[in-house]
């Protein structure tokens, strides 16, 4: 096996006619990295990956496989192998014939391909549907063929664009798992396309999110999700998502919004002139019964899913969406009681959206 490049994009832009897809947008991947690109449709996350394919050319910038700019390089000569989300396999084909296919291509010898396809096969659970073709596969079978395909060439880098879409919810996460061990196993550099945040967040070592052709963030997914740069990635990561309330300071110096006091005293690093705290549902503490210090609200919407039940009440006029115990005994109209764990309120300037505390 070959070893894993780094990639790097160098101020790559893009632009089909008028329309500029992506714009000075600098990344770097380390050899045998998985990174994940996420955000909403159009947001040039896929053109990324198509330029690294060679299936599109960067109007500027560079593109460095190892180090290698591949500009210029064709599609054929990057060594990289693409998962797509049809997964684009042939259909008079066996599933032997399918996993093959780049290796005959490749004029490589029989038994080494025969060896190969056999050895990718039992590792993908796949051995006993080698006889079948593509139309005798249920979709998690079909998209393992297309990930065996794209494996059995032993490439430097892999490019999965949305690869779990055309899946049902159970045989996504299923297949996910199976992502995360195959890319552990192998230890090749992965760029992986996606618009699923939980996809982002179980796969990828580091997460890059795009908005508008630019990145917005770029690091580990945690760090992305307790520490955002602005309102952008805050909304984007968390489901639900983030509270986000216009904020006031009282004569004290103390923060609120909504009805409460979210922090005893400012943080003394920005001007309070126009902001908005943000709190994410899981640190918004609830209770049926009064307590000292908390703040009532009255219930809108409950919405009981299994582990845990989601909680949006109406307070001042603003919405606060908590987290609760599955078991919580609420209903639309009653009155709840809720608090907020200071150190977890995040501040972000209301002009910009940037994170500022």
């Amino acid at each position: 096996m070959p070893d894993a490049m780094p990639v790097r994009f160098e101020r790559v832009t893009k632009r089909f006619g008028a329309h500029t897809i992506l714009s000075d947008v600098d990344l770097e991947v380390g050899a045998g990295e998985c990174v994940v690109l996420l955000g909403p449709s159009g947001c040039g996350k896929t053109t990324l990956l198509r330029m690294l394919a060679g299936l599109e050319t960067p109007d500027a910038g560079r593109i460095v496989v190892g180090d290698r700019v591949v500009n210029d390089v064709p599609a054929a000569e990057r060594d990289v192998a693409m998962v797509f989300q049809n997964y684009a396999l042939y259909p008079h084909l066996s599933v032997f014939d399918n996993i093959a296919f780049p290796l005959v291509t490749r004029r490589v010898a029989r038994d080494e391909a025969d060896r190969r396809v056999r050895g990718v096969a039992e590792r993908l659970g796949l051995t006993p549907c080698l006889t079948r073709r593509p139309s005798q596969l249920s979709g998690g079978q079909q998209q393992r063929v297309a990930l065996a395909r794209a494996i059995v060439r032993n490439p430097s880098v892999y490019l999965m664009d949305e690869p779990l879409s055309n899946l049902d919810a159970q045989l996504r996460v299923q297949t996910r798992a199976e992502l995360k061990r195959i890319q552990q196993d192998l230890r090749t550099t992965t760029i992986y396309v996606t618009h699923d945040q939980a996809e982002a967040m179980t796969l990828g070592q580091r997460v890059a999110i795009l908005k508008g052709g630019r990145v917005e963030q770029f690091g580990p997914p945690l760090d992305l999700y307790r520490f955002p740069a602005n309102t952008f990635v805050a909304r984007f990561l968390g489901s639900p998502a983030i509270n986000l309330w216009n904020a006031s300071v009282d004569a004290e110096g103390r923060v609120g919004a909504v009805g409460l006091t979210l922090c005893p005293k400012l943080p003394g690093r920005f001007n309070p002139q126009a902001f908005q705290v943000g709190v994410r549902p899981e640190d918004v503490e609830i209770a049926v019964t009064p307590s000292e210090g908390w703040s009532q609200a009255q219930v809108d919407v409950v919405e009981p899913i299994g582990n845990e039940t989601i909680v949006s009440a109406r307070v001042a006029g603003m919405e606060v969406v908590a987290r609760a115990a599955a078991d919580t005994p609420l209903s639309s109209g009653d009155s709840v009681w809720f608090r907020v764990a200071p150190e977890r309120v995040l501040f972000f300037d209301t002009a910009s959206g940037h994170r500022l505390a």
